[in-house]
């Protein structure tokens, strides 16, 4: 099979790469770079089945010409991470919203089969948990930046699943639920890899709020074996599916047991929301999925647990130091 990846020297992207070459694939990237990294994909340069461009997704004949040729494609492109969304709201939503209009055009006019990554965020203050695929989203206020990601991302899933409806583009939706592992980031405020790293450094772990919050973690090895596999089940066309982990943990004890795990001293501070976001910054009590939907069709599970992801992240960022 012949996949094209947008958004493809990401994290959750190169892990992808990684999956579909060690099928037999071949695997077209592309990628801006603006939030993704040359160096995720470095070890794929000398496989002759991987192929690479260094572009953004709005370049609609270039990525015409890249989706001609390849028989799925993966969209994974956009703005991501909290504190991004906070700071530049004009460029998560133009970049979300006008990336996934020209890959559905592009996908429709030789009817690709797509398969759109959307987002836990969507559920907003929903306290409807576990989140179910069919419950209803409910959007803060449009004075708060922070929900212009999510709102942006559900602009995304309507278009996907309308292009199905209406002109029988055979897509689908998956919303992840904080996929972590190596190759992640804690540049765009990425929990796990910024306490990682900070306890390595023997520096203050910090964390937002009450720390009382709860977060379910997949790791991103289990995640793109999820991905693969519903875009191979004819089953999967048209439906919008959870992917993540039931395994829930504060980020309190997320924050202890990282300090723990790396031998680390450090001190775990709280921060107010206002002071490391922005003023009457809102965030999700809970966010847990039910992954009732995907295990019914796929009989899949996440089989890595947080205990294990927390030391593989450990491993990649205690190679890193000094690097």
């Amino acid at each position: 099979m012949r996949v094209l990846i947008t958004g493809g020297s990401g994290f959750i992207g190169s892990h992808l790469a990684d999956t579909y070459l060690s099928r037999g694939d071949e695997v077209f990237v592309i990628d801006d770079l603006s939030t993704g990294s040359i160096e995720n994909i470095a070890h794929l340069k000398a496989n002759a089945r991987f192929h690479y461009t260094i572009d953004t997704v709005q370049n609609t004949p270039l990525l015409a010409e890249l989706a001609d040729g390849c028989d799925v494609i993966i969209h994974l492109a956009a703005a991501v991470g909290v504190k991004l969304i906070v700071e530049s709201p004009v460029r998560t939503i133009e970049t979300n919203v006008r990336g996934t209009e020209v890959v559905l055009a592009v996908a429709n006019k030789k009817k690709k089969r797509v398969l759109i990554a959307s987002t836990s965020e969507v559920y907003g203050l929903s306290t409807d948990v576990p989140f179910r695929e069919d419950g209803n989203l409910v959007m803060g206020a449009t004075t708060k930046g922070r929900w212009s990601y999510a709102c942006s991302k559900a602009i995304d899933e309507f278009l996907a699943l309308a292009y199905w409806r209406e002109k029988k583009l055979p897509t689908t939706v998956v919303r992840l639920f904080n996929t972590v592992g190596p190759r992640q980031t804690g540049q765009y405020g990425m929990v796990i890899p910024t306490f990682v790293k900070q306890a390595l450094a023997g520096r203050p772990i910090t964390v937002y709020g009450s720390g009382e919050q709860t977060r379910c973690f997949a790791y991103v090895g289990d995640v793109v074996k999820a991905l693969a596999a519903l875009i191979d089940h004819e089953e999967a066309i048209g439906e919008v599916f959870n992917i993540g982990s039931s395994e829930e943990v504060s980020i309190n004890t997320l924050a202890e047991r990282i300090r723990t795990l790396t031998g680390s001293h450090s001190e775990i501070v709280h921060i107010p929301y206002s002071e490391a976001y922005e003023e009457g910054f809102e965030d999700m009590p809970r966010r847990v999925p039910d992954t009732s939907k995907i295990f019914s069709l796929l009989n899949f599970k996440p089989e890595t647990t947080l205990d294990s992801i927390l030391k593989s992240v450990i491993a990649y960022h205690s190679g890193r130091q000094g690097s």
